[in-house]
């Protein structure tokens, strides 16, 4: 190791669901030289609104700690938390976290409609491992943003352990079984899904980009800090 290895360049600050595992193992896969994440996590319960609600109330506690490192941009990386109560919602939130620690702050749900602009897609399929009543907040707030959804599919899990153990052959299939013909691209929500290994596969079948909410994270956060490194294997969104 060298002073590089300790996040030289830039480092990245994770708000992150206490029952995940996923996407900090994801996030570190893809990071460039010199690029750090730094987690902190917040309870959640159930993957429903009630819950969700519930992680919400803790995230200015866990940005104020991220922002004592300092890092350079802090993440919420829980798309479901970051949509549920729609776009003027999130945006509020945003500026908030901001005017509180002084630091960039982005949510992957922002983070994948980012990519999606980034990538010109307006029409999509969405593949998500939540109940219904989720998935649906999800669908509105991808109308909110513009993106029209031609198919959408939830694997109905409520609990976030139960998304994280999800295998990855189990999670390709689902996506591949969401797509439609009409979409510009496929979308994989949820950070608790295993995706990142998926992602180049997924677009030599479909012939389409694949965005899903780690990568889309990755890529939105190091933008935000000044890399625009190609980090090759995780889909022709990194071509951006």
């Amino acid at each position: 190791m060298n002073d590089t290895d300790y996040g030289e360049r830039k480092k990245i600050g994770l708000i992150y669901p206490s029952a995940g595992w996923v996407m900090e193992q994801e996030l570190n896969e893809m990071t460039p030289d010199g690029v750090s994440i730094h987690t902190t996590r917040v309870p959640l319960g159930n993957t429903d609104v009630e819950g969700l609600n519930r992680l919400l109330l803790k995230t200015e506690d866990a940005a104020e700690l991220l922002s004592d490192i300092p890092v350079d941009v802090i993440l919420l990386g829980c798309t479901s938390a970051s949509f549920i109560n729609g776009l003027v919602y999130e945006r509020n939130m945003i500026a908030d976290m901001v005017k509180r620690t002084g630091i960039p702050f982005t949510t992957t749900s922002t983070s994948v409609i980012r990519a999606l602009n980034a990538m010109g897609v307006k029409k999509v399929a969405v593949a998500t491992p939540y109940i219904d009543e989720v998935t649906q907040l999800a669908l509105a707030y991808l109308k909110e943003n513009g993106i029209e959804v031609c198919n959408s599919r939830g694997m109905g899990l409520l609990l976030d352990r139960d998304i994280d153990a999800v295998k990855l052959d189990d999670v390709y299939e689902f996506a591949k079984n969401t797509d439609c013909e009409e979409a510009e691209a496929l979308v994989v929500l949820c950070t608790g899904l295993r995706t990142i290994p998926t992602i180049e596969r997924l677009e030599r079948r479909l012939q389409k980009p694949v965005i899903t909410a780690i990568q889309a994270s990755m890529w939105n956060a190091l933008r935000m800090v000044g890399i625009d490194d190609k980090v090759e294997g995780y889909g022709s969104l990194f071509e951006r």
